[in-house]
C-alpha cells in the first residue's frame, strides 16, 4: 500500500498570542494535488512553512516522505520543491545561472536548465539577467526553480499570482505535469478557480483551522443546490428561471420550459467553491 508523501497531524502554531495553525491534520499521496484553499492570513503559508522545516510546530507532528519535518533536515529539503510568494532570486545572475547553480546545491551536475525555463515560458530569456525581469517573469523564475531537482513533494504558496491568464493556464499546465510525473503537490490558494481546475482534492482553511476537506465535486454536492437555470423571451423581455432538480415536478417544469418556443438557453447550475467557503465561514476567500 502506497504511503502518504505529506501526513500531518493535529498540527499547531503560534505566534505569540495568535493561534495561525489549529490542530490541522490531513495527508497527501504521491501524484495528488491537495489544494489549500482560504484567505490571506488563513494559516496556509505557516502550515508550509512547518513543513519545508523553517518553523518547529507548537504541538502535533508532520513527516514528508515518512521523515518527520519542522526542522531543517537536508534529506528532506533534498527532494522537495518550494515556491513561495517572497522572490530570494539572484538578481545579477541570468535565469540559466540561476537554475544551475541552485540545481548544484542539489548535487546536480547535467541540469536541464532549459528545459525548465522551456516549461514556464522563459527560454527566451535564458541569458537575460534577473533584475529586468517583471514581476510576473520573477514569479515564473521561482516555479522553474522548484522543478529543477525532479521533486517527490512540491510545496506552491499562490504560484500563479502576479501572471497573466494564459501565462497562468501555462503553469497550471505545469503542476499537472508534475502530479502525472508521482510529485505530490500541496498548492496554497485563494483563487477558488485555480484550486478547482487543480485539485485532486480541497481542504478549506481558516482562522488557522480546516473547515471541510473533500474533492470539489464532492463539496459542491453537499452544500450546493442542484438546480437549473432557464431564460426565456416574455412580453419582449427576458424572464429566468431557477428550478431546483431535488422536487417530485423537476423533470416536467424542465420539461415544460425546454418545448417552449420562447426558449433561450438553459444550462445546470452548481455551488462555486467561493459560494461554498461563505457558507462555511462567513467570510469570501479575497
Amino acid at each position: 500500500m502506497t504511503s502518504p508523501a505529506i501526513k500531518v497531524e493535529n498540527l499547531s502554531f503560534n505566534y505569540g498570542p495568535i493561534e495561525a495553525v489549529r490542530n490541522v491534520s490531513f495527508e497527501v499521496m504521491p501524484g495528488e494535488i491537495l489544494g489549500f484553499l482560504g484567505p490571506n492570513g488563513a494559516g496556509k503559508t505557516t502550515t508550509i512553512k512547518i513543513l519545508t522545516g523553517q518553523l518547529p510546530p507548537r504541538s502535533g507532528r508532520a513527516e514528508i516522505l515518512g521523515m518527520e519535518t519542522g526542522h531543517d533536515d537536508p534529506e528532506i529539503q533534498a527532494q522537495i520543491g518550494v515556491c513561495f510568494e517572497e522572490k530570494n532570486l539572484y538578481l545579477n545572475m541570468s535565469a540559466l545561472e540561476n537554475l544551475d547553480f541552485f540545481a548544484s546545491l542539489f548535487g546536480i551536475k547535467d541540469a536541464d536548465s532549459m528545459e525548465v525555463l522551456r516549461r514556464v515560458g522563459l527560454a527566451d530569456r535564458a541569458k537575460d539577467r534577473v533584475h529586468s525581469f517583471s514581476k510576473g517573469m520573477r514569479q515564473r523564475m521561482m516555479i522553474s526553480r522548484a522543478f529543477i531537482n525532479e521533486p517527490k513533494v512540491l510545496f506552491l504558496d499562490e504560484p500563479t499570482d502576479g501572471l497573466d491568464p494564459v501565462t497562468s493556464a501555462q503553469i497550471r499546465t505545469t503542476i499537472k505535469e508534475e502530479a502525472d510525473r508521482g510529485a505530490a503537490v500541496l498548492l496554497t490558494t485563494h483563487d477558488m478557480f485555480e484550486a478547482d481546475q487543480l485539485s485532486d482534492r480541497v481542504a478549506f482553511i481558516n482562522e488557522g483551522e480546516i473547515v471541510a476537506l473533500d474533492t470539489a465535486e464532492n463539496l459542491k454536492l453537499k452544500y450546493g443546490e442542484r438546480s437549473v437555470k432557464v431564460r426565456v423571451r416574455d412580453d419582449g423581455g427576458i424572464r429566468e428561471e431557477h428550478v431546483p432538480l431535488d422536487e417530485p415536478d423537476s423533470s416536467a417544469k424542465i420539461a415544460e420550459l425546454a418545448a417552449s418556443p420562447d426558449l433561450m438557453t438553459i444550462h445546470t447550475e452548481e455551488a462555486t467553491l467561493e459560494a461554498i467557503f461563505i457558507k462555511l465561514t462567513g467570510r469570501r476567500l479575497e
